[in-house]
C-alpha cells in the first residue's frame, strides 16, 4: 500500500466552529464510537470456518490519520483468502445471475474457480457481466427494480469493498448508518430518538432524494472516489461494474447513469455519493451557518434533520435544493416536508388553535409527538400502517400455498414470521401494533386452515391453542434509545 498526498480538494470536511450547541449533535451521532465499529473483515457465512484476518490495518491507520492521502496500491490486497471469505459470506440461496451459476455450482470446484478469477483481476483480463433485472415489490405498491450480479462479480464486488471500506470508515461522519460494517438501522433510530429527546429539536426536515439510486451521476462518482484511491486498477473496475448494464426479458440495455440496485458495490458507492454531496456540506452548514441547534441522522438515501430554529430550516432546504441539483440530484417535492415537531409542538400548536403535530415516517416506523405517564414529552414510535398491511398480504398469500402443508410445518413458518416481524418492530411504544400483527397472523391462518377442507370447521378454542402453540407471544424485545444510546457510547461495542 502507497498512500500519496492529494494536491488539492474540492470538497474538505469543515473545520470545528465555537457553536456549543453542536456538541450535543456530535454526542448524538456517536463521534466517539468504539474502534471495534469500524472493522471492515468480512464475516464468513454458514460453514464458512474460521474468518480471514485482516491485513489492511495500515491503510486504516494511514486513512484516519492523514485524510489527504490517496491510496496507490490496494488491489493486491484482493487475494484469494480475501475472495475465499467473500464467497463463504455469501447467501447461498441467492438468486443466480444472467449466467445461471449458483452458489453450490460455483463452491463444486472453488479453489480452482477462485484462483483462476484472482489471475484474471490481476492481469487485467476480468470482465464485468451484465446484471439481471428482477423487482421487488414496494409498500406503497409500486415495484422496485434490482440487479442480480452473476457470482463471481459478487465475490469480487464483496472482497473490494472490505478494501475500501478500510479507507471510507475512517471518513464517514458519525450520522451516517446506512450499510456501514457494525452499524444497523436501530443504531440509527435511537440517534435520532435521543437527538429529539435530548435536543433542542422544534422542526424536522423530513426529505426524499428523488430516484436516488438511478440519478447517481457516474462522472461525479469517479472524482468522489479518486479523492481518496489513486489506484487505477480498482477504479477501472468500478467503472467496469457500472457500465455492465442490465438484461430485462433477454435484451440488454446500457444504465447510463445511476448504480445498480442489488448489487455488492452499490451502498458503498451511495455511501461515497453522498458523503461528498450531502454529509460534509451538511455538517459544514450547521456549524458555520446555523444559528441553533441542528441534528442530522442519515441511512443510506434516507435521512432526517432537527432544527430549533424554523428560519434554519428554511434556509436549509433552499440551499440543499441547490446543492443537490449540482451533483445531478432533486428532492422529491412531493415527499419533502418541514413540520413543527418536539417537545413544546404541541402545546405551540394549540396556543395557534392547530391539531396536534404532524408526523414523520423513518426506517419503517412513524414517529409522533407523544405524552409520558408523567406528563412529559414521549416520542412513539409505532410501526408504518402500509408496511404493517403490506406485510400481512405476503403472509395470507402465502399461506394460500401452504394452506395443505401439515399444521406443524405451517406453525414453524408462522413462528418465524412472527419473531422476524418483532426481531425489528417490537421497540418500546409499539406494543399495540406488535400485537395486532400476531392476531391478524393467527386470523389468516384461521381462515386458511378452514378453506383446506368444506367439511372442516375449525373452532375458535382449538384455533386459540394451535395459536398458543406455535406463535411467540407478543412482547418489546428492544430497550428504551437512551439506554442503548448510553451502553454503546460508553465504549462498549454492540457488534461484541
Amino acid at each position: 500500500m502507497h498512500a500519496r498526498r492529494k494536491s488539492d480538494s474540492p470538497v474538505v470536511p469543515a473545520s470545528p466552529s465555537n457553536n456549543a450547541a453542536q456538541a450535543a449533535a456530535e454526542a448524538v451521532e456517536e463521534r466517539g464510537l468504539p474502534k471495534g465499529n469500524a472493522s471492515s473483515e468480512t464475516r464468513p457465512g454458514p460453514g464458512a470456518g474460521v474468518s480471514v484476518p485482516s491485513e489492511l490495518e495500515r491503510v486504516r491507520r494511514v486513512a484516519k490519520k492523514d485524510k489527504e492521502a490517496r491510496f496507490a496500491a490496494l488491489l493486491h490486497h484482493v487475494d484469494v483468502d480475501r475472495l475465499r471469505a467473500a464467497y463463504w459470506a455469501l447467501n447461498p440461496k441467492a438468486a443466480a445471475g444472467v449466467d445461471g451459476i449458483t452458489w453450490q455450482d460455483y463452491g463444486l470446484d472453488l479453489e480452482a474457480n477462485l484462483r483462476d478469477l484472482h489471475a484474471r483481476v490481476h492481469r487485467g483480463a476480468y470482465r464485468a457481466r451484465p446484471t439481471r433485472r428482477a423487482y421487488i415489490p414496494k409498500p406503497d405498491g409500486r415495484l422496485r427494480p434490482l440487479g442480480i450480479a452473476v457470482l463471481e462479480d459478487k465475490i469480487l464486488q464483496r472482497a473490494v469493498v472490505e478494501v475500501l471500506n478500510a479507507i471510507y470508515e475512517a471518513d464517514f461522519l458519525g450520522f451516517s448508518y446506512g450499510f456501514r460494517p457494525g452499524r444497523s438501522q436501530h443504531q440509527a433510530l435511537d440517534a435520532l430518538a435521543v437527538g429529539i429527546l435530548r435536543g433542542k429539536v422544534n422542526y424536522v426536515l423530513d426529505a426524499d432524494i428523488r430516484g436516488y439510486f438511478d440519478s447517481i451521476d457516474r462522472t461525479w462518482m469517479i472524482r468522489f472516489l479518486e479523492h481518496r484511491i489513486a489506484d487505477k486498477r480498482v477504479v477501472r473496475l468500478i467503472r467496469k461494474w457500472l457500465a455492465a448494464g442490465v438484461i430485462e426479458d433477454g435484451e440488454w440495455s446500457d444504465t447510463m447513469e445511476g448504480t445498480v440496485q442489488g448489487a455488492s458495490v452499490s451502498p458503498l458507492l451511495s455511501n461515497v455519493y453522498l458523503h461528498y454531496v450531502f454529509d460534509l456540506w451538511a455538517d459544514r452548514w450547521r456549524r458555520r451557518q446555523a444559528r441553533g441547534e441542528v441534528i442530522i441522522v442519515r441511512f443510506a438515501d434516507d435521512y432526517i434533520v432537527g432544527f430549533q430554529h424554523e428560519s434554519d430550516a428554511r434556509r436549509f432546504l433552499a440551499e440543499l435544493r441547490d446543492r443537490l441539483a449540482k451533483f445531478k440530484l432533486e428532492l422529491a417535492a412531493e415527499k419533502t416536508r418541514l413540520i413543527e415537531f418536539g417537545r413544546y409542538a404541541a402545546g405551540r400548536r394549540q396556543k395557534r388553535g392547530l391539531g396536534r403535530p404532524e408526523t414523520f415516517d423513518f426506517l419503517g416506523f412513524t414517529h409522533c409527538c407523544g405524552n409520558a405517564l408523567n406528563g412529559g414529552f414521549l416520542l412513539k414510535r409505532i410501526t408504518i400502517k402500509k408496511r404493517l398491511r403490506a406485510k400481512l398480504r405476503q403472509v395470507k398469500e402465502e399461506l394460500k400455498r401452504r394452506r395443505h402443508q401439515p399444521i406443524p410445518e405451517q406453525g414453524h413458518w408462522l413462528a418465524s414470521v412472527v419473531r422476524g416481524h418483532c426481531a425489528y418492530y417490537a421497540v418500546p411504544g409499539n406494543y399495540r401494533a406488535i400485537e395486532t400483527f400476531r392476531s391478524e397472523v393467527s386470523r389468516h391462518w384461521l381462515r386458511a386452515l378452514r378453506r383446506r377442507s368444506q367439511r372442516d370447521r375449525l373452532s375458535w378454542e382449538r384455533m386459540k391453542r394451535l395459536e398458543a402453540r406455535w406463535l411467540p407471544p407478543a412482547r418489546i424485545v428492544h430497550p428504551w434509545p437512551e439506554q442503548r444510546f448510553d451502553v454503546r457510547t460508553r465504549g462498549k461495542s454492540p457488534v461484541r
